[in-house]
């Protein structure tokens, strides 16, 4: 009877598998709940940023596909200190960083990880998913992650794609 219990518990408990992208929210660095489910039908591109990385000039780049291609494609930043702790500390330093430095105004989560035991269940969903390109651990700062209208992994580019690239925006 005990068993029972304890198991009909753990169900009703446990959280259950998410299915799709949209099953998925994050905290920007202002602390704001954002839910993936607000972006049916665009694109989304998902992207593991660090400010002290040999790739983090791509944030101009970032910044610039945000606003040409803004109507048809959702740019996040997701900053992690998972590669040589190269991300700062907290989020208002990572916000006046992008600002200030690259005139960021797309989507900024707060701090994540994106590999290891305490990786963000967002990045261990996509890390899992099929596409044309490969699947498995995030390799380094700045790899991208392209999410179709149907909220699919469609493409995932390594960190140095940059994202005005072809491969990117001929998929936008």
């Amino acid at each position: 009877m005990i068993n029972t219990l304890l198991l009909l518990l753990n169900l009703w408990i446990a959280p259950t598998p998410a299915t799709s992208i949209y099953d998925f929210k994050f905290r920007t660095l202002d602390g704001k709940e954002v839910k993936l489910s607000k972006f049916k039908g665009k694109k989304i591109l998902i992207v593991n940023t660090a400010s002290k990385c040999g790739y983090t000039p791509q944030y101009e780049d970032l910044e610039k596909l945000h606003k040409q291609y803004g109507k048809n494609v959702v740019v996040i930043g997701f900053p992690a200190g998972n590669f040589k702790e190269q991300e700062l500390g907290s989020s208002s330093e990572i916000k006046a960083f992008c600002t200030e430095k690259y005139g960021v105004t797309f989507l900024m989560s707060e701090k994540t990880s994106v590999k290891g035991d305490d990786i963000n269940p967002l990045f261990a969903y996509l890390i899992a998913q099929d596409n044309p390109d490969f699947k498995g651990d995030i390799k380094w700062n700045f790899e991208k992650f392209l999410i179709n209208e149907k909220g699919q992994l469609v493409h995932r580019y390594r960190s140095p794609v940059k994202p005005l690239d072809a491969a990117i925006t001929q998929n936008l």
